[in-house]
């Protein structure tokens, strides 16, 4: 058994034999989802409001954004309500705030740089919001019992694997931008495929090592501390993973191969419990990141920016310098949003989001922020440990770390804590692929959370009551005695 299933079933246990008993109300649970998103929705309005009466800025197309995020989140609320009445009422409201703060950013970003399309950005990102969240409730209607993605395992891991591929086949004028190969554009449109490919990954990972947990752990050759599984049990993961490491190898995005490669790490380690396969992989890891480093060109350039950013300030590490700039202006509390620079950071909207919110709210606010992402993250490990199916446990958990995961490294690289991936913030950052493929994962924990916290409802078979059952007094019988010999 792995460490989910070992340490989470008696606890599980218990709680659902206490959910048993007293049973949950769906409707409170999800008023408080109502009123949660009625905060996040004043949250963004406040930020809005304040940005446009500090640098003056246009109102009516803030108030028509408030009102197109509001409904659309009207909407989720509903969706959830019908298809997925016991799920976890914070999951969505938490996702709303960090959606609501990104937009603000956005907006402020593209007003401080007075430019005629100022508004383009904030628009797509509303138009974005507006797919996801669709995408969102698409997929609590369609699949009302996440086990059916048990069923479709290996075709997700195929799916995967060929979104992977597409950037890299096609025409570099349709799918390269900045040196990396990563995107789809047709009639206008940017779509980034690995954003959900992840998705689709990670669900082939969890049906896969379900599948083959037992194998894993008894079956096999013992080497050392570890048992080493069969070669044909271990040849369809082995096989997805080298297949996508190559690809994204390929189109250089190598910060997603990094997450990817970190949360197969993690979901083996979850399956098993076994402590070797993390070495094993970090010593893998260490071996590749040594190859990349002598490989790839832009590889070498993070990692001196990372250990030195100051070496070359106004070229190469110029958008480091400008963050840590930033970080030392906000202090504790920040300048106040719209009374800072964040617009001198390079691609500030989307990489370095997390540099400007600690520019204009300092310590504190970028610390709730990364705080939400903590909730989000914890809950749906709760999720993992309560579902009361293998592979629920497994892919909720699986779902749950990539997203701190990826919070982890972006965080860590703009802070300078780690070497810059190239990845975004989920729900904040700009990027539509993004939004979107973050909204299904967010649906997909919901799915899970909704089997989890359902309460079992054993059927009674009816009798009459205890109160209204007749007593009688039934004499004793004296024991009869067996003859005795003659």
């Amino acid at each position: 058994m792995g460490l989910l299933w070992t340490r989470g079933d008696r606890a599980a246990s218990r709680r659902q034999d206490a959910v048993s008993e007293l049973g949950v109300d769906p409707a409170r649970a999800r008023r408080s989802e109502l009123a949660l998103l009625g905060y996040a929705i004043a949250v963004t309005a406040a930020g809005l409001t304040i940005v446009t009466s500090t640098l003056q800025s246009p109102g009516r197309p803030v108030l028509g954004a408030i009102i197109v995020l509001a409904a659309a989140l009207l909407c989720a609320h509903g969706t959830v309500r019908r298809f997925a009445p016991d799920a976890d009422p914070v999951l969505l409201p938490v996702a709303a705030v960090l959606n609501g703060l990104g937009l603000v950013m956005i907006y402020r970003l593209g007003v401080s740089q007075q430019d005629t399309t100022l508004l383009n950005p904030v628009l797509a990102q509303l138009m974005w919001t507006v797919v996801g969240i669709g995408a969102f409730c698409g997929v609590l209607i369609a699949v009302r019992d996440h086990q059916v993605f048990a069923r479709y395992g290996y075709l997700c891991g195929s799916a995967g694997l060929l979104l992977l591929a597409i950037p890299a086949v096609l025409p570099a004028a349709l799918a390269e931008q900045n040196g990396a190969k990563l995107w789809i554009r047709l009639w206008g449109l940017s779509i980034e495929p690995a954003e959900f490919a992840k998705i689709l990954l990670i669900i082939f990972m969890s049906v896969v090592l379900v599948a083959k947990r037992d194998l894993f752990e008894y079956a096999g050759t013992k080497a050392a501390f570890l048992n080493l599984p069969r070669p044909r049990d271990l040849a369809p993961l082995a096989a997805a993973l080298i297949i996508a490491m190559i690809v994204m190898v390929f189109e250089t995005d190598l910060g997603a191969a990094l997450l990817v490669y970190l949360t197969f790490l993690t979901m083996v380690y979850i399956a098993t419990a076994r402590v070797g396969w993390v070495l094993i992989g970090i010593a893998v890891f260490a071996a590749a990141s040594v190859v990349a480093y002598h490989i790839f060109r832009h590889v070498q350039i993070r990692v001196h920016n990372w250990v030195d950013p100051f070496a070359d300030p106004d070229n190469t590490g110029y958008q480091m310098v400008q963050s840590m700039f930033s970080f030392a202006t906000g202090g504790l509390l920040g300048t106040g949003l719209g009374r800072g620079q964040p617009e001198l950071i390079p691609v500030a909207s989307s990489d370095f989001i997390t540099a400007a919110f600690g520019e204009e709210l300092g310590l504190v606010g970028l610390s709730a922020v990364v705080l939400l992402y903590g909730i989000l993250t914890l809950r749906g490990l709760r999720t993992a440990i309560a579902v009361r199916d293998s592979f629920g446990k497994l892919l909720s958990a699986g779902l749950a770390t990539t997203l701190g995961l990826q919070v982890f490294l972006t965080v860590g690289g703009v802070t300078n804590l780690l070497p810059q991936t190239g990845l975004t913030t989920p729900w904040l950052s700009y990027g539509g692929s993004s939004l979107a493929a973050n909204y299904v994962l967010l649906a997909i924990l919901l799915r899970v959370s909704d089997a989890a916290r359902r309460p079992i409802r054993s059927p009674r078979v009816p009798g009459p009551a205890l109160a209204g059952a007749r007593t009688e007094v039934i004499a004793a019988r004296a024991p009869v005695q067996a003859p005795r010999p003659s």
